[in-house]
């Protein structure tokens, strides 16, 4: 059978890349176990340090498999299976300790926005379009909500989600659905310098700063200030730090950046 979802490690990156073309990368029961596969082997290895989530064809992702999704003529509903299986991929995305870039190749819709909201970054190319088509279809958005309310402003939300309209990726950058929208013929480049400028970070220190920017702002002023000091004590101290500190003040790269002559090492340092 052929593989629906393909992974592959080079230079400290690994690349989950979704083929299925012939249904525009449709989230299948498959696909979805796929891919479930592939994020929890990347997390695990250490030597991957950033994780980049792609698709082939001119869609990154065109939501649910309808077909799974919608019962049997004739019988009565007991159950999406794609339901069931989105939610822990969408997680295993969110709460990955190594950020995690989409690159997206071209359209998403719906379901496919659930996974560019929980990607770290959104790197897509200024002519893929976007929409929250599930109101058109009587369904609701709901488990995308999650991953996309937490990064799209309101209003904004509010109107896509209840007018199902198609926008384009400038005004998706706009609102903070993705992180960039380039040229086609930049996409790889952008892409790759963010990987590049990822991989100079400490692993320990990514992974705490990935929780800083969604725990901190809902903290209350006092207690986050108190928190923070403390952590920043915890992280001047740690072991992480201290290589951190030693390689800046002998200026040398740090322990868990590549050596300038391999392709992993990305920015040099400034």
């Amino acid at each position: 059978m052929t593989a629906l979802v393909h992974h592959q490690v080079h230079g400290g990156t690994a690349t989950i890349t979704l083929d299925s073309p012939h249904n525009r990368n449709a989230l299948s029961t498959r696909l979805l176990a796929e891919l479930r596969a592939a994020l929890d082997r990347s997390i695990a290895d250490d030597a991957v340090r950033v994780i980049v989530l792609t698709g082939t064809g001119p869609v990154f992702c065109a939501g649910a498999d309808l077909k799974e999704q919608a019962p049997p003529p004739g019988t009565r509903p007991d159950g999406a299976p794609v339901t069931a299986s989105f939610p822990g991929v969408m997680s295993a995305v969110w709460d990955s300790p190594k950020p995690v870039i989409c690159r997206l190749n071209g359209t998403a819709r719906a379901g496919g926005l659930g996974l560019v909201a929980a990607c770290d970054f959104a790197i897509a190319p200024d002519t893929a379009t976007f929409a929250f088509s599930e109101v058109r279809l009587g369904v609701v958005p709901a488990m995308i909500s999650v991953t996309v309310l937490r990064r799209v402003e309101r209003r904004a939300a509010a109107e896509l989600f209840l007018t199902g309209e198609v926008f384009d990726a400038a005004r998706a950058e706009r609102i903070g659905l993705l992180t960039r929208a380039v040229p086609a013929g930049e996409l790889d480049a952008t892409v790759a310098r963010y990987a590049g400028m990822l991989r100079r970070g400490g692993p320990e220190s990514l992974a705490i700063t990935k929780r800083l920017v969604r725990e901190v702002p809902a903290l209350p002023v006092a207690e986050a200030m108190s928190r923070m000091a403390e952590l920043s004590a915890q992280r001047f101290t740690s072991a992480e730090g201290q290589e951190g500190l030693r390689a800046f003040m002998e200026k040398r790269p740090a322990a868990w950046v590549a050596a300038p002559d391999d392709p992993a090492a990305g920015e040099p340092a400034r």
